[in-house]
């Protein structure tokens, strides 16, 4: 039986490629997510841990009291904490770090990278162990700093160039006195790093005199351990936490590897989908072969063959069709992870040198994947084969399915569907995060529901299409009749393009029904021409509204002050903002009561009202920072938004209570109105910092958008491969009919049909199983995007539902492109076929 399978092998290399391609496709996908993943996070991993080569111990404050909680007050790090460390027994040298938010800007005035990635620190002394110079000295004094050498590429920035930046207050103009190099992780991924000497560090940093951590390195022989120990000894308990560089670098890897192993889950999960794809083309595949070998292997059971010793010569075929995809896949996939890292650097995303990185688990992940996938998909086909009696076989009785078989499979199909249906419209109704796992459930089983169902599917929505069809003549007849021949086979074709466009269209629908209520969010919620915040989400300084308040054509400002209070024992946020002004520049859709805030009078979300049990009109007590209290009312309760959310009351109220106020944004209402010179008006007022972003109700709109935006290309991107693996469902289905209806094709030529006929009714044969499942998977997408999008309504009022109706029409013109492109070397197969030699063929 295994040389028999082998033989078969060898026999159909040509119809078996279309499988080995599929196979091959997917098994690349996996590993190739495997090497790119692994490799970054070894690159990561080695670019941290060199980070720690100066790092013996690290000291950092500790918040611990005389008792041990951690609620003490911070003990400083100070000159003298590390002048002790440096005596203590064992250590060689001790640096003190500065550490802080710097935002530097490019040529245009533009800051670099994201908000949250510019960081700044302190270069120690003459010559810093942990920054290596590649030009330039180290800074002396406030007038010099240094950047390091990927900032300076991107900018074009060098020594002795002037830089416009900002820490937390006003614009400097320094000159670069060095460019350094860095492993810093912020660096690697777009962000900067701006070092100042520790004096002008501490001092614009907000730290004068004090450390943020201080590295202690060892005398050479004595161990990271040992000299912890000494340090712990020496230190005052509760004044300081120390750790060593190891553990620290051991942290680090593991944080590296935790939020890497997200990227490859996601990415994994389009590989299994361009699997599960796969495996309707294998099955197909294996399926016609056993089909085209029926009276061969029923010989074989005639001469002795048990059932089982066939379903097992099948497998064995599977299996080395899946080894061969499994190797070339695993090869094309470490191609893939090679690709995948340098095409990180054209995106401007920043990897660490290191080696293309080949785990023994990709490996075997990879040769399992294949072989089992291949393996579980020619199950079916050869134990179906393996039940047809021999005598039946021999007499071609087995060609269609049982009248119970094909019920067994509605029956089963209808159930699975219904289930699907049923538990996806009960967690839509539910809160968001309950109603996610329920709802992924509900659609897995109305998609293999509606799988099971697509054979009875076919033949009326492909018979829908015969108006169009009957314009083509015989050839367009002849492709209706074929396309619903074998409803099996169409339908497993015809589910792998269902499955990609069931996920793209879905994605879709969400994308733009959250582009719109973003934007209805933007246009209804906030009045306001401008908001003012800081790039790296820090509190902005009280000066900024001031400043912002007397430039000409400026109306109206309100702050947003943030401060904490207790009410009834719980910890609450307040945001102060100006109570005469607030109407003019926010509109949130107010639920009971009326949007006005001035004395005692505040207005409450709808969500902190409902925790508190209050309405318009009732009254409770705030307790300030202070300690002080105030009974305040409420006047109204409003649906709260990304902008505006919690208990809003009149910064005068709020202010004198407040040790050290801090404005999370500034909200600007002009009298021109917005536009590029008013924008440019007022950030020239602040001085045109880097640090400071000015944005209209688009530019707001655009930065929350863009996060979703980013996501569906993602999605797209990836889900091209599945629609890449259906094409080849398509191809592989198309050329096996064309093969299995030879003597049919040859006798349609001789009675007249030409070979321009024979392309046509083959190419309208894939385009009508193309859009087939095209219909079913845009059907599919919409009911998911409209399911998925009631969750995102319980979080998001402004939430409704956007069909994209011009996409979706891409979408079908995509699909049909496919079907065309698929046929074309089937027609052409089909077309120089001999018709002599096809009617003879058997």
């Amino acid at each position: 039986m295994f040389r028999t399978a082998l033989r078969n092998v060898f026999a159909h290399k040509a119809r078996l490629l279309m499988t080995v391609l599929a196979v091959m496709l997917g098994v690349a996908f996996v590993s190739g997510t495997l090497v790119f993943t692994n490799t970054i996070s070894d690159a990561f991993q080695k670019s941290s841990a060199k980070g720690f080569d100066q790092v013996d111990v690290a000291m950092t404050a500790d918040y611990q009291d005389a008792e041990g909680d951690r609620v003490g007050k911070l003990h400083d790090l100070n000159q003298a904490v590390l002048g002790k460390s440096e005596r203590v027994p064992g250590a060689a040298s001790a640096i003190g770090v500065v550490q802080g938010f710097t935002a530097i800007a490019d040529k245009d005035g533009k800051l670099i990278g994201e908000g949250f990635q510019s960081q700044g620190g302190n270069y120690w002394g003459a010559q810093d162990p942990r920054y290596p110079l590649a030009s330039g000295h180290a800074p002396k004094g406030p007038g010099e700093i240094l950047i390091d050498s990927e900032t300076a590429k991107r900018a074009g920035y060098e020594v002795g160039d002037t830089v416009r930046m900002s820490v937390d207050g006003p614009v400097l103009t320094p000159k670069i006195s060095g460019i350094f190099t860095t492993d810093d992780g912020n660096v690697a991924a777009g962000g900067s790093l701006t070092l100042f000497d520790t004096a002008t560090a501490q001092k614009v940093l907000g730290k004068p005199g004090v450390y943020d951590q201080i590295v202690v390195k060892a005398k050479p022989g004595v161990s990271q351990t040992a000299l912890k120990a000494e340090l712990d000894k020496a230190m005052p308990e509760g004044t300081v936490a120390t750790t060593t560089g190891r553990q620290l670098a051991d942290d680090q890897a593991e944080s590296i590897s935790r939020s890497m192993s997200g990227m490859q889950t996601a990415l994994l999960v389009f590989a299994g989908i361009a699997l599960f794809v796969g495996t309707f083309i294998i099955a197909n595949t294996f399926t016609m072969l056993v089909a085209q070998r029926t009276k061969e292997l029923a010989l074989m059971r005639a001469v002795g063959a048990s059932r089982r010793q066939v379903t097992r010569s099948v497998l064995i075929e599977a299996f080395v069709v899946g080894a061969v995809a499994a190797v070339t896949g695993l090869v094309a996939g470490i191609g893939i992870g090679a690709g995948l890292r340098s095409l990180m650097g054209s995106f401007g995303g920043t990897v660490p040198d290191g080696p293309l990185v080949v785990k023994p688990a990709t490996i075997v992940a990879a040769l399992a994947v294949g072989i089992l996938v291949t393996m579980l998909a020619a199950w079916l086909p050869g134990r179906r084969a393996a039940k047809i009696p021999p005598v039946a076989a021999m007499n071609s009785l087995h060609a269609k399915a049982t009248t119970k078989s094909l019920v067994l499979r509605n029956t089963l199909g209808a159930l699975l569907s219904a289930a699907g249906v049923a538990v996806v419209l009960v967690a839509s109704t539910m809160d968001g995060s309950d109603g996610q796992m329920p709802m992924g459930f509900g659609a897995v089983l109305l998609i293999i529901g509606v799988f099971v169902l697509t054979p009875l599917l076919s033949r009326p929505l492909i018979a829908a299409a015969a108006p169009l069809l009957r314009v083509f003549g015989v050839s367009g007849k002849l492709a209706r009749q074929n396309s619903v021949r074998n409803p099996r086979r169409t339908a497993a074709t015809a589910s792998a393009l269902m499955i990609g466009l069931t996920l793209i269209t879905g994605m879709t629908v969400m994308a733009g029904s959250l582009q719109q209520a973003i934007e209805k969010m933007a246009s209804s919620s906030v009045k306001a021409d401008y908001v003012v915040s800081m790039a790296n989400g820090n509190p902005l300084s009280p000066d900024v509204e001031q400043k912002l308040r007397q430039t000409d054509g400026v109306s109206a400002t309100s702050p947003m002050l943030n401060a904490e209070s207790r009410i009834d024992g719980q910890s609450e946020y307040l945001t102060g903002v100006n109570g005469a002004a607030i109407g003019e520049l926010a509109g949130p859709k107010v639920d009971s009561g009326s949007f006005k805030v001035g004395g005692n009078q505040v207005v409450v979300d709808g969500e902190t009202a409902k925790i508190y049990g209050w309405k318009a009109g009732s009254s409770f007590s705030a307790s300030f920072e202070d300690g002080e209290k105030q009974k305040l009312t409420v006047a109204g309760t409003y649906e709260s938004n990304e902008f505006l959310r919690g208990i809003l009351l009149d910064e005068k109220v709020l202010a004198p209570h407040v040790s050290d106020p801090y404005n999370m944004k500034v909200m600007v209402k002009t009298s021109d109105g917005p536009s590029g010179a008013t924008q440019d008006k007022l950030e020239k007022a602040l001085g045109t910092n880097p640090a400071i972003k000015v944005q209209d109700k688009q530019d707001i709109t655009n930065e929350i958008a863009q996060m979703f935006t980013l996501m569906l290309n993602m999605v797209y991107g990836l889900l091209a491969m599945a629609v890449i693996v259906a094409i080849l469902g398509v191809i592989n289905t198309l050329a096996m009919s064309v093969f299995e209806r030879s003597q049919e094709i040859g006798m349609l030529r001789a009675i007249g049909l030409d070979r321009k006929g024979i392309k046509r009714m083959v190419r309208l044969e894939s385009l009508v199983i193309s859009l087939f499942g095209a219909v079913l998977g845009i059907g599919l997408g919409v009911f998911f995007g409209w399911a998925a999008g009631e969750l995102l309504a319980t979080k998001m009022a402004t939430y409704e539902l956007v069909l994209p109706w011009a996409r979706m029409g891409l979408f079908l013109l995509l699909a049909a492109t496919v079907g065309v492109l698929a046929a074309l070397w089937p027609a052409r197969r089909a077309a120089r076929l001999n018709m002599l030699e096809a009617i003879k063929a058997e």
